[in-house]
């Protein structure tokens, strides 16, 4: 791409790995294509993500300082530096970086700068004749459904009842969404959720789409389009997608040890559990989960953070769990190279908590998706998209009320996908495989990216 029409646009991701990473595949496909990037990182975390830099002469990790606010450990810089608890802190000291960014941006001199969180950037883009893209990293639905202009007129005080109908009448296939007693009484508490400097949460969205110049979305027509034309006549501006960012094929090969491990087993067969790493299960659930895999008679591998209270995952198991399964399980506390274990020809199955990476990884690999979402309102409607719009994967069940799963609910739901006689595991494997095919269709992906820019440059 010619000089003249390259771009030169600012990230400033909101301070976790969940956002920084994804902010940085999209720099990686915009720089791809000549264009050129100013991210701002918290300077310790720059060692963290200079791997997944593929564009290093074009993605300049600009180094900000996160400043100590009360409450933090001193040096925590992102979310995984802390614990839940202490996040809001995080958005404080993220608050505090408004000096030192409107400084970068003045000297930078970008043409556009993408942020999330940082609702209070809009102003400082404007008075500097610097475009501004807010750019979510949850899917449209998620934003349309909880976060739509008409959802935010419902005010501070909205209750379950409010959550559980659509934010108006023209919202699109609201049936699909169906959110159960559990995750209504959630989502109304995490609305009320103050997020840093006094701001709650939701403000942060709504403020920042507010005042933006656009707003931006991972995603594609194919897969989105409803949402999407829902939120543009909500928004009154553009609404753009970015295309599906699928994940760069990993440079590396899967370790011995997991490699030997999986090669034991028959193509397909093994199933692979992951439930992120944010939201620790407590340890009942984590036993239910682990009884339930057992029930499948599949070999198993499960990446489970400890619950709260324990030092290890092993600490958690149920008793005689190791003793019975030690041929053919793996429960592992750390961290996995997933989407090099998705990949892998001997797994047939995986359980998600359907967070976006996860989904992705997902949806370009063979295995059967099982859906045991988050407590996160985008866990919650990624599975219901997945589930009941897509008809990509099937949703464990759990008490409408309590919201918990037992062994025999996982049970049903794995051998539901992993069964060949059964026809809503026939349907489920034929309609992943068609969005499969999409998703990885030559040219596809490029395509979306180079919509996405040219509707950059119209901004402008």
């Amino acid at each position: 791409m010619d000089g003249a029409s390259s771009l030169h646009i600012a990230m400033y991701p909101w301070l976790a790995m969940g956002h920084l990473t994804p902010f940085l595949h999209l720099s990686n496909k915009l720089a791809n294509r000549g264009h050129r990037i100013s991210f701002f990182i918290p300077k310790r975390t720059i060692s963290k993500l200079q791997h997944l830099n593929r564009h290093p002469h074009l993605i300049t990790f600009i180094p900000i300082i996160v400043p100590h606010v009360p409450g933090l450990p001193h040096e925590a810089e992102t979310t995984s530096d802390v614990p839940f608890s202490s996040i809001t802190h995080i958005a404080t000291a993220m608050d505090l970086t408004y000096n030192d960014i409107e400084l970068l941006l003045k000297d930078l001199n970008p043409q556009i700068v993408i942020f999330d969180f940082q609702h209070w950037l809009p102003n400082i883009a404007r008075s500097h004749g610097i475009k501004c893209v807010q750019y979510f990293v949850v899917n449209p639905a998620t934003i349309a459904y909880l976060a739509s202009p008409a959802r935010m007129r419902q005010g501070r005080n909205i209750t379950e009842s409010d959550l559980k109908k659509p934010p108006s009448p023209d919202f699109p296939e609201a049936s699909i969404i169906d959110l159960r007693a559990h995750e209504l009484r959630n989502m109304v508490a995490f609305r009320k959720l103050e997020f840093g400097s006094g701001v709650l949460f939701f403000d942060r969205l709504g403020t920042g789409s507010a005042l933006s110049d656009a707003v931006a979305f991972k995603g594609c027509r194919e897969i989105e389009g409803p949402y999407v034309d829902y939120l543009k006549s909500q928004y009154k501006k553009p609404v753009i997608l970015a295309g599906p960012l699928l994940p760069e094929q990993p440079n590396t090969a899967l370790d011995e040890k997991w490699e030997s491990w999986l090669s034991k087993f028959k193509s397909g067969s093994v199933i692979y559990c992951a439930l992120g790493t944010e939201s620790p299960m407590e340890r009942n659930q984590v036993q239910e989960l682990l009884l339930g895999l057992e029930l499948t008679g599949f070999p198993f591998l499960a990446a489970i953070k400890p619950s709260a209270g324990f030092n290890s995952i092993e600490e958690a198991l149920p008793k005689g769990f190791e003793e019975r399964n030690k041929e053919k399980s793996i429960v592992h506390g750390g961290w996995l190279p997933q989407q090099l274990i998705l990949g892998h020809p001997n797994v047939g199955c995986f359980i998600t908590h359907c967070g976006a990476g996860s989904v992705t990884e997902a949806l370009v690999n063979e295995c059967q998706l099982v859906l045991l979402p988050g407590p996160y309102g985008d866990h919650v409607i990624n599975a219901r998209i997945l589930g009941r719009k897509l008809r990509v994967g099937v949703e464990v069940e759990k008490g409408q009320e309590d919201g918990l799963f037992c062994k025999e609910s996982v049970c049903k739901a794995v051998k539901t996908v992993m069964d060949d006689e059964n026809q809503v595991g026939r349907d489920v494997r034929e309609n992943h495989s068609k969005i499969r095919n999409l998703l990885l269709a030559p040219h596809f992906e490029s395509s979306c990216v180079d919509g996405f820019i040219l509707r950059l440059h119209d901004m402008l």
